[in-house]
């Protein structure tokens, strides 16, 4: 498919929809004029430029592909026919044979961005259905990789851990800041320098994984190694049972995405 392409995300009002309108926009896939996004209320006043609508048929016969990103819950409500358009899934849960028999194509991709992808540091997983040949691979990467990274998968059950996992976004270190923040407050700390130290600690600590590119396993044992402070916070953390926590909530998230599927 020759650029500019044309590109419709249905529910491109919410935070999602949005991060990847916007890198669609800043990589130059689409042009505004050629960007399709729609909303339920009340439209939204970023991306003045492109097209918005309340139809989401009308949405998806002005598009070539069409992403959809509305909630779950909201998905089987969605009735339009894409005529066998490429269309994009990145709804937690929904299957790939679910969205084809719904949406009446064989070109379907079930993906996983999340909300990094509005400063491009998104991970994408994504697989796609039989129906998809290799410049429709080519378009996947394109849109995703502007969003951060991406990683194709063959298994849809990769595509339900990977949503607790990565999909989580931003939703895990938060909560690990939320924590640090608590106990720094609760000793005397004023709230916003509690807020700036976790938060900059946090931002630096993701920018050099990135940049070293180090396993995370390697980091934490060389600070066991040192035997110092941070050695025995990790070590009563883990005593306290921090990584049977953790796999536990991922082992929720991943029952939760395959529940969802089975509901819709």
């Amino acid at each position: 498919m020759q650029d500019p392409m044309r590109i419709g995300v249905i529910g491109g009002a919410g935070w999602l929809g949005g991060a990847l309108a916007g890198s669609i926009l800043r990589a130059g896939i689409a042009r505004p004029e050629g960007l399709s996004l729609s909303y339920r209320r009340e439209r939204p006043a970023r991306f003045p430029d492109v097209h918005w609508t309340r139809d989401n048929q009308e949405l998806v016969d002005r598009s070539d592909i069409v992403i959809v990103s509305v909630r779950p819950a909201d998905w089987p409500a969605l009735s339009v026919d894409v005529g066998g358009r490429l269309v994009i899934s990145v709804m937690a849960g929904i299957r790939l044979e679910q969205l084809g028999e719904c949406h009446r194509t064989k070109r379907v991709v079930r993906a996983l961005p999340n909300a990094a992808a509005e400063v491009g540091k998104s991970y994408t997983p994504w697989i796609a259905a039989g129906g998809l040949d290799e410049s429709d691979r080519a378009i996947v990467r394109r849109i995703f990789g502007a969003c951060g990274v991406e990683d194709e998968f063959g298994r849809e059950s990769d595509i339900d851990y990977l949503t607790g996992l990565t999909g989580s976004g931003p939703a895990f270190p938060a909560l690990l800041a939320a924590a640090m923040m608590k106990d720094a407050v609760g000793r005397g700390l004023p709230m916003d320098v509690a807020r700036r130290a976790v938060n900059t600690m946090l931002v630096g600590a993701g920018r050099l994984l990135e940049l070293r590119d180090d396993c995370p396993n390697d980091i934490v044992n060389s600070f066991l190694d040192y035997r110092g402070t941070i050695a025995a916070a990790i070590e009563a953390m883990r005593a306290s049972g921090l990584e049977k926590s953790i796999s536990e909530g991922l082992s929720a998230a991943f029952r939760k995405s395959v529940s969802m599927g089975e509901a819709s």
